[in-house]
């Protein structure tokens, strides 16, 4: 089983909500100033729409952290032979919402980026976005296994797990996501009429006509008329 079935595994399966992550945060603020994006075009009311346009126009990840979590995400859910990777499904563009629309989110993702790139500089003396891929998998791979972690990187297993988490629920609620699921949502059912041993048991058979109107499949798209009298016509 590769990575991205392991995933689809623990996904069905629900994945386990992430623990909070115990490093501090940096108080300051980035200064930079965000414009508005356009709404994206899913059904909101009103109110909604006013919350999202509000949520959007804040600013709480800064750059480098934006970085961060796009070279974790892609670790996590990296791109395959049919699919793109967690960034190319807009992942990142989800977490950076989702910080910002439920803020218990903050402390934890800001103090575990921190905590990562400390770890990092620690280990190689350089930021995790910075290292080698084959560093950055090195130190995920002493953080991601619940139960297996040493002591003094149990901060770092809680930032990992709610990384997963987010990750996984952005990616597959997206619509690349759902794709490589192999959802096919709400499908309409052929009916093709009673069957013809449960017809004959009671002795009566469909009238030709009404047949080629109610269980002709060619027409199952078309919507159904009637006359003043109450005669189908279609």
């Amino acid at each position: 089983m590769d990575r991205r079935d392991s995933l689809k595994s623990l996904l069905v399966g629900s994945v386990a909500g992430g623990l909070l992550v115990t490093g501090c945060a940096p108080g300051e603020k980035p200064e930079e100033t965000a414009k508005t994006p356009e709404l994206p075009g899913y059904g909101r009311n009103e109110k909604e729409k006013e919350h999202d346009r509000k949520v959007l126009a804040e600013v709480f990840l800064n750059e480098h952290e934006l970085e961060i979590v796009a070279v974790l995400c892609d670790i996590i859910l990296p791109a395959n032979a049919n699919f793109g990777s967690a960034s190319d499904a807009g992942v990142v563009e989800f977490i950076e919402f989702i910080v910002k629309d439920m803020p218990h989110h903050q402390l934890p993702i800001r103090g575990g980026i921190a905590w990562l790139d400390s770890y990092s500089n620690k280990l190689y003396n350089a930021e995790f976005k910075k290292l080698t891929e084959e560093q950055q998998k090195s130190i995920c791979d002493q953080i991601a296994y619940p139960g297996k972690t040493a002591p003094e990187l149990l901060p770092g297993e809680r930032f990992f797990t709610r990384m997963r988490n987010l990750t996984l629920t952005g990616y597959f609620t997206s619509e690349m996501g759902i794709k490589d699921l192999g959802y096919k949502g709400n499908t309409p059912g052929v009916w093709d009429g009673v069957p013809a041993d449960v017809l004959a048991e009671h002795d009566v058979d469909y009238e030709p006509e009404w047949l080629a109107k109610c269980v002709d499949q060619s027409k199952r798209t078309a919507i159904a008329e009637w006359d003043d009298e109450g005669n189908l016509i279609t």
